[in-house]
């Protein structure tokens, strides 16, 4: 069966994968860009567009970074990272913070208790507005996807469901050296979380921590 995935997603010291306050020129709310500022530079996130069209780095960030795409055929990701806004939607014009040709190039999911019309944009990304739990919505995305891989994107409700219904394989954690304070936080009601898990770290000159998740099979 194909394997339930998260990629490249960075928390804070204390646990906050998002700052408070998010809002349109605002998407990690007061965090600004301090969550993702590891992977801006790498060969990866340059190539998608973001912060510039250079080579980008290609060390420890970088080879992490580089496996979020390969062998996944779909995403999953919760409303508030597909947008800022709350509740029913006003209108459809709000079509995503990547622009026609989002990064993904995959069905997308995303869960959402407000459905709107599917959104075809440009480079194979179609956006599924699902009204689901996370068994569902993964049935859902397995059928999207295929033989290949789900990726779990984001933000961290959304992968803390998911743990929660033991439903995650692997897991790629950034832990990034600020304190934040306030936000929404990742770990919260995951007691012995890591009894799951096979963990393993590995520390960058950039002063992030990749920390590796693996299931442990069972029995």
């Amino acid at each position: 069966m194909s394997l339930v995935r998260v990629h490249n997603f960075a928390v804070s010291l204390d646990g906050f994968g998002t700052g408070a306050g998010q809002q349109l020129d605002a998407p990690f709310g007061h965090a600004g860009s301090r969550l993702m500022e590891w992977a801006f530079p790498t060969r990866t996130f340059q190539q998608m567009g973001f912060h510039g069209q250079d080579a980008g780095s290609t060390g420890i960030d970088e080879a992490f970074a580089g496996r979020w795409s390969s062998g996944v055929g779909v995403e999953i990701m919760g409303r508030n990272k597909f947008g800022p806004q709350r509740g029913p939607w006003v209108d459809d014009r709000w079509r995503g913070w990547w622009g026609e040709n989002p990064p993904f190039h995959t069905p997308v999911i995303v869960l959402t208790h407000h459905p709107r019309p599917t959104l075809t944009m440009e480079g194979g990304t179609t956006f599924h507005f699902v009204d689901a739990e996370p068994a569902a919505a993964l049935a859902r995305a397995r059928e999207l996807a295929g033989d290949l891989d789900v990726r779990i994107g984001g933000g961290a409700t959304t992968i803390r469901e998911f743990l929660r219904a033991d439903l995650v394989d692997q897991m790629h954690i950034v832990v990034v050296p600020i304190v934040l304070g306030r936000g929404e936080r990742l770990w919260d009601g995951l007691e012995s979380l890591e009894e799951r898990f096979d963990v393993e770290a590995v520390s960058s000159p950039t002063g992030v921590i990749h920390l590796t998740f693996s299931r442990v099979p069972a029995g």
